[in-house]
């Protein structure tokens, strides 16, 4: 009983104990849960309509689009440029398919199978012309084709053919998005409707021109002065027009210095010394291609002949004043930063364009390629018809076209490419030629040449004129000692003008921009700037092409939604202003009722011919003014208005002279009710900007693209 006693009073102790555990249990695991979800929201590049895309499906999507570009424009590399092209319009693209499939699903409609299969039977879809299936007879759509292709990939998927599989998937499922787009465009279309009336209008408004007597006012001719603005009027108007100030993204203004690190002048002549060198090497007659690749040149030398249009703008100017044979003193262009050296090897009168047709020689050794090769050509000069020795080795036998465009800007060119390319260009048309290749043999008939041009075989050493490791150094700690005395963003402008640094503004930077200030190079320093806060000041970043260092600060936040009324302060405050000028204007015009009473106030009068509803109305002065064009059309001929009309740029009064119909008989009233739907549709077709507005876009592609 005793022990029993004791374990009693112990209760409430252990009651404690107990509770802690169980807490201490229940907290670890909403700890991982809550990590777990902090993890997974790291990991979403963004949301659509509350539909959430992880990093790892984004990236999927534009390896997807990536795929499509080497099948269509056989290209492995992209720029940085078209990179965060590809990235916004994949973005874009994703964004429209899901608020477009949303407003589909809740009106019900689909894409059907036998909608596509129609379609591909039609083949006449702008993408399907785009795909390898087309017919090269008829030059449309081959879905027979298609079939073959996709049942024979399915029995042997080949990694040889699976771009093009995913090319076509692509193309299926892009066809699908678009088929479902254009139903909703179509079923919000029928909403609109025009009708006789309307057409009627717009055929007037369209045909009727008139010849008015404008007398102009400008704002201009009240000083600033004269019209002081309080913040209850700032106010007042910005409640007022609110709604025009939403911003569907963040926002944030900053400032920033940047350094361009440049070649010190012992840089320079380090340079020149290697380009003296160079051009003395190629006037000794020293081999091009080899003094061209040491001097690390931009341009590789081909050895080929090439027009004009092959060269920089600034080498085909000093070929033109160069001698054949010689070779200029080392010249600088400041456009793109370098030294350069110019050697005139040749000028020739070329074909631009060659026909010609050929048959590839081979054998089993290089020797017997030879012996055969002599004996084809010995019978195509004998009289046997080249296409058909051509079917004998089974080739085609086929003539094509050779343009210069198509190697002259290819940069390095082997020999037998070089032997290939000189052999066609110097071949007479109808003649043949027996080219003789590393690993076989190539001959030639030339059917036809065209164009005959300029070419030039030049040797060019274009080096830019870069900086040394140690002029980067003193710059990078000269810009260092400046970025350490900056604690807050006041402290920018403060330190900059000891330095020689210019602070500027940048403002309105969405976390949709891939770079800072447009530098290359700043991904980090557009995290950063997301992160901060007003009045921090970036740590220094290098970046642009290794040549940049940049340092910023965080002035102001925009958040989402209404931007607040000081960071719209002065374009309040030129409103306000326009508006008290109209005032003051229209008291001092308040008794003048015709053109000659305004031009007696000091108005500037013009004659304006040709004014109609439909055209914009610009003013002798340049102005646009959209309400004069109104004001022209609801005023009776010979009238003048019966009071001042409050511009854009300023007070005016206008009297119309005459009014001529110039009715187009090409337009009747059914072409004149279409074009009136038409304009409508264009101002219905604002919808996917609405749709968009409302869809809650979270995007946070700048933390990981």
């Amino acid at each position: 009983m005793a022990a029993i006693g004791k374990i009693r009073s112990w209760g409430p102790t252990l009651a404690i104990i107990v509770g802690l555990a169980l807490f201490a249990f229940i907290a670890e695991e909403f700890f991982r849960s809550c990590q777990a979800t902090s993890n997974q929201q790291r990991q979403q590049v963004g949301e659509v309509l509350g539909e959430k895309i992880s990093v790892q499906d984004f990236q999927a999507l534009i390896d997807e689009y990536q795929e499509v570009i080497k099948v269509t424009q056989q290209r492995d590399n992209l720029s940085e440029v078209e990179l965060n092209r590809i990235k916004d319009m994949v973005w874009q693209s994703y964004v429209s398919n899901q608020v477009i499939a949303d407003e589909a699903e809740r009106l019900g409609l689909t894409v059907t199978d036998a909608e596509m299969q129609r379609i591909l039977s039609e083949g006449t879809n702008p993408m399907l012309l785009q795909t390898p299936f087309v017919n090269q007879q008829t030059h449309r759509f081959d879905v027979t084709q298609l079939s073959q292709f996709l049942a024979e990939y399915k029995k042997n998927p080949s990694e040889q053919y699976a771009p093009i599989y995913k090319y076509w998937q692509f193309t299926e499922k892009t066809l699908r998005q678009q088929l479902l787009a254009q139903k909703y465009q179509v079923l919000l279309g029928s909403c609109i409707l025009s009708n006789p009336v309307i057409a009627d209008y717009e055929m007037k408004d369209q045909n009727t021109e008139s010849t008015v007597l404008l007398a102009s006012f400008p704002y201009a001719s009240v000083s600033d002065d004269e019209v002081p603005v309080d913040d209850n009027e700032l106010k007042a108007l910005y409640n007022e027009k609110k709604e025009q100030h939403r911003q569907a993204v963040e926002t944030r203004d900053i400032k920033y210095v940047t350094y361009q690190v440049v070649a010190s002048p012992a840089d320079r002549a380090a340079v020149m010394a290697t380009m003296i060198a160079a051009a003395d090497s190629l006037r000794a007659g020293a081999a091009a291609a080899d003094i061209v690749r040491k001097a690390q040149s931009q341009i590789a030398y081909s050895g080929l002949p090439v027009t004009r249009a092959a060269l920089p703008s600034d080498i085909a100017q000093r070929v033109d004043s160069l001698a054949v044979g010689a070779t200029c003193d080392p010249f600088e262009t400041r456009f793109d930063n370098t030294l350069n050296v110019v050697k005139l090897i040749s000028k020739v009168q070329l074909p631009d364009s060659v026909e010609f047709r050929a048959i590839q020689v081979a054998a089993a050794t290089v020797d017997e390629a030879r012996i055969k090769a002599d004996s084809i050509f010995k019978a195509i000069k004998g009289g046997e018809p080249f296409d058909s020795i051509a079917r004998r080795y089974g080739q085609t036998g086929r003539t094509q076209w050779i343009t210069s465009a198509d190697y002259q800007n290819a940069g390095l060119i082997d020999a037998d490419t070089r032997k290939y390319i000189n052999a066609l260009n110097t071949t007479a048309a109808g003649e043949l030629s027996n080219i003789e290749l590393t690993q076989g043999n190539l001959i030639v008939n030339v059917t036809n040449r065209k164009a005959m041009v300029d070419k030039y075989d030049v040797a060019v050493i274009k080096h830019t004129i870069d900086f040394s490791k140690q002029t980067y150094s003193e710059a990078y700690n000269r810009f260092s000692e400046y970025v350490s005395q900056l604690k807050t963003i006041d402290d920018l402008n403060a330190n900059a003008e000891q330095y020689g640094f210019q602070v500027i503004d940048d403002n309105d930077v969405a976390n949709t921009a891939h770079f800072i200030a447009n530098f290359r190079g700043t991904r980090e320093a557009l995290k950063w700037l997301f992160e901060a806060k007003e009045g921090q000041v970036s740590p220094l970043y290098e970046c642009g092409n290794n040549d940049r260092l940049l340092v910023f600060g965080l002035s102001k936040i925009h958040k989402q939604g209404y931007r607040d009324m000081e960071s719209l302060r002065d374009e309040l405050t030129a409103e306000v202003q326009r508006d008290k000028k109209f005032q003051k204007l229209a008291e001092k015009l308040a008794s003048v009722k015709t053109i000659a009473d305004a031009q007696a106030q000091g108005a500037r009068v013009d004659t304006v011919r040709k004014v109609s509803f439909n055209t914009p109305f610009y003013t002798p002065a340049g102005a646009s003014e959209p309400i004069l064009s109104g004001a022209v059309a609801a005023t009776e001929q010979g009238q003048t208005t019966p009071k001042v009309i409050k511009g854009t740029n300023g007070a005016y009064l206008l009297q119309v002279l005459s009014r001529e119909n110039r009715e187009n008989p090409q337009t009747d009233l059914k072409q004149a009710e279409q074009t009136a739907r038409t304009k409508m549709m264009q101002c219905a077709g604002s919808f996917m900007s609405v749709l968009t507005e409302k869809a809650k876009i979270v995007d946070n592609r700048y933390l990981f693209f």
